[in-house]
């Protein structure tokens, strides 16, 4: 088998019928590489939903030209798309040949029979996004591509599959299912071949037998290797073998699949909750988006990579790919840094949340999509956990628990080894019954919908939550369950204790404010798991329902155009890490030092709504261009009894902290440029220590790359973060101004900021700071040296050198 990428010399432009080209001529093309979004080139507007962070809907028609040599005859050809976005019908040399409504699912076109051998193929893909989802979504191949060769007889396309069901101390079994598939004319009989290399990449175990394949028919093979002494998978040291499997004819190998592969054992009761390697873990959780910022929905394996080191770097153990599949990128990363992860497949169901969604193709096309979902990550250490749904209506339905059963079962078939979750809202599953209070208190409005009565009426949902009628209309969907995923339900972690003993609880869906509360019901509880906020990254769409709503203000779910992201995430789009990230790392019990963190002068004062998903209006800075004696409030985080704040060696003053304290002191103090520090206090003693300077002098361009020598493949990249710093080192976020980059030797990807309300595109070689920072994404486009010119208008231009190998 040869798999080689499919991602170079494709184009793209926006899609128009034959009649209409009967018109005048077609719009041109742009040569594009995938992984990409063409959506986010496209103009915002007020017009378009807030939802899907003001941009239009789209169909789009991708195109490629390839050489099939004469030598294709007698092979098998296929093209697999990890991911097209959405409603896909790919035709090849203009025949129809696939398509794929769903957006998140790998699929694999077989093209043999649409072949011109020996001469140039054309394929097109067409793709399209309409009003079929409630965030930002993208549009077009925005996952990789992969053109697959293989001889007539061959190794399944979604073999080999990799468990590892019997370990103890001194040995592991990992046993390999191998399928083999045959499209000649005669029976034949192959070899298969398994090997596996441990971490340092040594073989510690290999097998072989025979098998003989009728045509036209497929057979499968299984090998239990013995490791002595295997290395176990965990969070804390995932390490990795690596499997091969090849396919042998008179000692030739014909066809050839490798992964990698963790051995690691799972268990689940109600009495010790969640053990991996009979070692009990609490899920330090983060939702997340499939977006990547200023990349949109394009799934680059570095983009992907960063996300989750970022991620881990804060504290977080677990992901949740809400509401849709991870890409198998992201899932690889997870597999070599060691994170969790809960996979998602549907926010739809049959009931509709938006009018063209997924609900008009689930009847039809739920089977193979949880085919595709499983095939994907039955080889992923790091998956513990299959989701079968988001917030689905049909829950609280005696005939909506049969989908559900439907959809736990075919995964249960599929794949043993792992769990099933939904993420149940009582409030959602309750919703008909709900309507008519919702719409009296007017939270229920076209704009927000049920995210709008959830994040104004929190006392409401956790009434809602613990009412005899959700637990009634809800039991069926979480008994089919292996743990019961609540959204926005931890009113009701003990109250289930009491009434449902062997039930499982995960909180697959919490406000980002009430982590403290949480947790502690998660450290408390041995059958609550863990805790998953909404969210760990921010990302593009529902824009505005993290912000801060001032009184003195009209009142909306949605934020108002030009509004992009959320807002709710503990890490801002380009990666750098919000107050509340900090906090959230002192309540998991991983950061002594103490966080300070400054509310806005312009909002001091203010009177806020509740909301649910917002965090205090606060950054870590002590830069502000204001009126020495501005009145400013400082949060201080800590897990001391106490803390103590001091301005220029002056102290403030002492306030408790600590967990009776929900782990916050707030200190009210008159603005002066100079030293903020933070002391924390235990047993009247100062010990941890953090500080907040402003900025002295004349800002300068600092500019530093996440790596200096990158791949060249179509999935690397490389982050350049350019701050505004002093010369001391100190971030200048009270000045900002618009930066230029200029590239040579490669393409810029993307050139922005974490700015939520951000009106300025990605796509140009220009943006404006926001509070000192811009963030520059490098993608590579062939072997050589790479320079990165920086410059802003009266400071001195800056350049990074990279090298592409």
């Amino acid at each position: 088998m040869t798999r080689q990428p499919f991602n170079r010399h494709w184009t793209v432009r926006p899609k128009t019928s034959i009649f209409a080209q009967l018109g005048g001529p077609a719009i041109a093309a742009d040569e594009v590489t995938l992984p990409h979004d063409a959506l986010l080139s496209e103009e915002r507007s007020a017009g378009n939903p807030g939802k899907t962070a003001y941009f239009p809907s789209g169909a789009y028609e991708y195109t490629k030209t390839f050489d099939v040599p004469e030598s294709y005859r007698a092979k098998r050809v296929a093209i697999e798309f990890q991911g097209a976005h959405r409603d896909a019908m790919v035709y090849v040399n203009d025949a129809f040949a696939g398509q794929r409504p769903f957006g998140y699912s790998a699929f694999t076109v077989e093209l043999d029979d649409y072949l011109r051998y020996g001469a140039e193929n054309s394929i097109r893909v067409e793709v399209r996004s309409h009003d079929d989802s409630r965030w930002y979504t993208g549009a077009g191949l925005y996952r990789e591509a992969t053109l697959i060769v293989t001889d007539l007889v061959r190794i399944g396309l979604d073999g080999p599959r990799i468990t590892t069901p019997d370990i103890d101390e001194g040995r592991a079994i990992v046993e390999i299912t191998v399928p083999v598939d045959h499209r000649g004319l005669a029976a034949e009989t192959v070899t298969v071949r398994s090997e596996l290399r441990g971490p340092d990449g040594e073989v510690v175990a290999t097998t072989a037998s025979p098998i003989t394949v009728r045509a036209g028919t497929a057979g499968i093979v299984r090998h239990r290797l013995l490791v002595p002494a295997p290395l176990l998978w965990n969070v804390d040291s995932p390490h990795l073998y690596d499997a091969s499997v090849r396919l042998e004819r008179d000692g030739a190998t014909i066809d050839e699949r490798g992964t990698a592969v963790g051995i690691r054992s799972l268990q689940l009761d109600p009495l010790q909750g969640l053990r991996i390697n009979g070692v009990p873990t609490k899920l330090r959780g983060a939702c997340i988006h499939h977006d990547n910022g200023l990349l949109g929905a394009a799934a680059f394996s570095r983009a992907e990579e960063r996300k989750i080191e970022l991620l881990k770097a804060a504290g977080f153990n677990a992901i949740r790919s809400s509401h849709n599949p991870a890409s198998s990128a992201l899932l690889d990363a997870c597999d070599r840094l060691g994170m969790l992860v809960m996979d998602e497949t549907f926010d739809i169901w049959t009931e509709s949340k938006s009018n063209f969604d997924y609900s008009l193709s689930f009847p039809e096309w739920w089977e193979r999509d949880i085919e595709a979902f499983v095939a994907k990550n039955v080889n992923h250490p790091s998956v513990i956990f299959y989701s079968i749904g988001n917030e689905i209506p049909e829950t609280g339905h005696p005939l909506g628990s049969e989908w559900g059963r439907r959809l736990a079962e075919k995964v249960r078939e599929l794949d043993g080894t792992r769990f099933d979750t939904n993420g149940v809202n009582g409030c959602v599953s309750t919703l008909k019954p709900l309507l008519p209070m919702m719409q009296q208190r007017g939270a229920g409005g076209a704009a927000g919908g049920v995210n709008d009565a959830m994040g104004g009426a929190g006392d409401m949902l956790n009434r809602v939550n613990t009412s005899t009628m959700v637990t009634e209309q809800t039991e069926e969907s979480y008994g089919l369950l292996d743990a019961a995923g609540m959204n926005y339900g931890d009113a009701r972690y003990e109250m289930d204790r009491e009434l449902f003993p062997d039930r499982i609880v995960i909180g697959t869906e919490t406000f980002p404010p009430h982590i403290d509360v949480n947790w502690a019901l998660v450290t408390a509880n041995a059958n609550v798991l863990g805790d998953f906020t909404w969210t760990g990254w921010d990302y593009l769409g529902e824009v505005g329902i993290g912000r801060n709503q001032f009184v003195d203000e009209a009142a909306a779910f949605e934020a108002p155009f030009p509004w992009l992201t959320a807002w709710c995430g503990d890490l801002d789009l380009t990666g750098h890490r919000r107050p509340a990230s900090y906090y959230r790392e002192i309540v998991f019990g991983l950061r002594r030092d103490p966080y300070l963190a400054v509310i806005d002068p312009a909002a001091v004062g203010r009177e806020t709504r509740p909301g649910q998903w917002a965090w205090s209006e606060s950054i870590g800075s002590w830069d502000w261009q204001i009126e020495p004696g501005t009145a400013m409030q400082v949060e201080v985080y800590s897990d001391a009894d106490e803390v103590e704040l001091l301005l220029e060696g002056r102290s403030v003053g002492v306030q408790p902290a600590g967990a009776q304290h929900r782990y916050r002191a707030a200190f009210e103090l008159p603005y002066e440029r100079g030293l903020l520090e933070a002391y924390a206090l235990r047993d009247g003693w100062r010990a941890e220590r953090f500080a907040l300077r402003s900025a002295e002098g004349e800002a300068e361009l600092a500019v530093v790359a996440d790596r200096t020598a990158i791949r060249a493949d179509d999935g690397d990249l490389a982050y350049v973060d350019i701050e505004l710093r002093d010369a001391t080192g100190t971030l200048v976020t009270s000045s900002d101004r618009s930066v230029t980059v200029a590239v040579e030797g490669a393409a810029l990807a993307a050139l922005g900021s974490g700015r939520p309300d951000n009106a300025e595109r990605f796509d140009r070689a220009e943006h404006r700071t926001f509070r000192g920072r811009v963030q520059a994404i490098i993608r590579p486009t062939g072997v050589g040296a790479v320079t990165v010119s920086v410059a802003a208008e009266g400071l001195t231009p800056r350049e990074v050198r990279l090298t592409v190998g």
